[in-house]
């Protein structure tokens, strides 16, 4: 039974059309939220992936050099086992990512190119629930992401990108961060639940220089659990849950 006492969090708001997802590295939305994108593909909804790195310093074992274009990939082979087929690299360099205006834009540009009502993105605060502390990488694009969804509908700034055909864009209804500690919405994790374990398998490469688990049990037992943690705010259903800024 459901503690009364707990808050419970809101569904997502599912009236649109496009989303556009925005992370530092490939994984990042595989252990986020990708069973909410399966759940969104399936119901029709268009949903595109912008990485600002190839993940390339990801690896110990593998210089950059090898390791980005295996982690491209891994990261195209596993949006596609949920149905995004649209996936971009920014091509900052991984681990050494800057917040500032070249970030910013680059995000903008992203926006004003794919026009989603809904932008995803992860973490940008300076830690895990205040249990771990984050990586530079995320803070980095998580903030640059939610001045970003601003930035796309100023003509005023980055008035270059408009000589580059990218005119404004004012349609970002909500921001939606994953891995929140103070989420307010969550998505039904159910429907979505095995593509998500698949999807976060494509990236083998990177699983089994993390862990010495089988990866299959590794990648069940993590999403899993992170699912069914939220159920309890959100009526006993397992969930991905989200931090929610309306604009």
């Amino acid at each position: 039974m459901t503690d009364s006492t707990i808050t419970q969090l809101q569904p997502l708001p599912d009236d649109w059309r496009r989303a556009l997802a925005v992370v530092a590295h490939p994984d990042d939305l595989e252990y986020g939220c990708a069973a909410a994108v399966a759940a969104w593909t399936d119901a029709g909804r268009e949903v595109a992936y912008v990485l600002a790195t190839r993940g390339e310093a990801g690896i110990d074992t593998l210089d950059p050099a090898t390791c980005g274009p295996l982690r491209e990939r891994e990261q195209r082979a596993s949006a596609a086992v949920v149905g995004v087929d649209s996936v971009e690299f920014l091509d900052h360099r991984d681990g050494m990512i800057e917040y500032g205006p070249a970030l910013r834009r680059d995000i903008a540009a992203a926006i004003r190119r794919h026009r989603p009502e809904l932008v995803i993105t992860l973490n940008h605060r300076d830690t895990w629930g205040g249990v771990a502390w984050n990586t530079p990488d995320h803070v980095a694009v998580g903030r640059a992401t939610l001045d970003a969804a601003a930035d796309a509908g100023n003509r005023w700034i980055f008035p270059e990108l408009i000589e580059q055909g990218l005119e404004p864009w004012n349609g970002v209804r909500w921001v939606a961060i994953a891995g929140s500690a103070q989420p307010t919405h969550a998505v039904d994790a159910t429907p979505g639940l095995e593509r998500a374990v698949r999807s976060l398998l494509e990236h083998r490469s990177y699983i089994e220089a993390l862990t010495t688990e089988d990866p299959e049990t590794y990648v069940r037992g993590f999403l899993t659990a992170n699912a069914t943690a939220t159920a309890d705010r959100f009526g006993g259903t397992p969930a991905v849950a989200f931090e929610v800024f309306s604009r």
